[in-house]
C-alpha cells in the first residue's frame, strides 16, 4: 500500500484570512489606477501598501504558511540545479535546430511524396 499524504481541511477562519488578503490587493491594484492624477510615488504607496498588507494577512492563514514554505523550499531546490555552460548550452540548442530541421526536410518530402501519390497517380489531376 502506498502512503498518502493527508491534506487537512483549512477552517473557515483561513478561507476569510485568504478572501481579505485577495481584497487588499485588489483594493492596491484598484488604489493604483484611482489615484491617477496624484505623483507616481503616492501611486506606487498605495499598490504597495496593499500588496503588503495582504501578504501580511495571508502570512497569518494556514495555507500562506503552507505557501511561504512552498516558495522557501521552490529556492532552496533551484539551488541544486546544475546550470549548463555557454558553451553546452549553444551545443544544445545547435542540436535542437539541427533536429528541426531535419524533421521539417521531412515532413515536407513526405507531403510532396503523397501529393504525387494523391494527385497524379491516383486521381489523375496533372497541375
Amino acid at each position: 500500500m502506498s502512503n498518502h499524504p493527508v491534506e487537512t481541511v483549512s477552517t473557515s477562519g483561513d478561507k476569510v484570512k485568504v478572501a481579505l488578503a485577495i481584497c487588499a490587493v485588489i483594493a492596491g491594484v484598484v488604489g493604483f489606477y484611482a489615484l491617477a492624477d496624484k505623483p507616481t510615488a503616492v501611486r506606487a504607496a498605495a499598490l504597495v501598501a496593499g500588496l503588503l498588507v495582504g501578504v501580511a494577512i495571508a502570512w497569518t492563514s494556514e495555507a500562506g504558511r503552507n505557501f511561504l514554505g512552498f516558495a522557501k523550499e521552490s529556492v532552496r531546490e533551484t539551488k541544486k540545479v546544475v546550470w549548463p555552460t555557454r558553451k553546452e548550452a549553444i551545443q544544445i540548442t545547435g542540436v535542437v535546430f539541427g533536429f528541426v530541421l531535419l524533421m521539417a526536410i521531412f515532413l515536407w518530402g513526405t507531403d510532396k511524396i503523397l501529393e504525387f501519390v494523391f494527385y497524379d497517380l491516383i486521381l489523375g489531376w496533372k497541375r
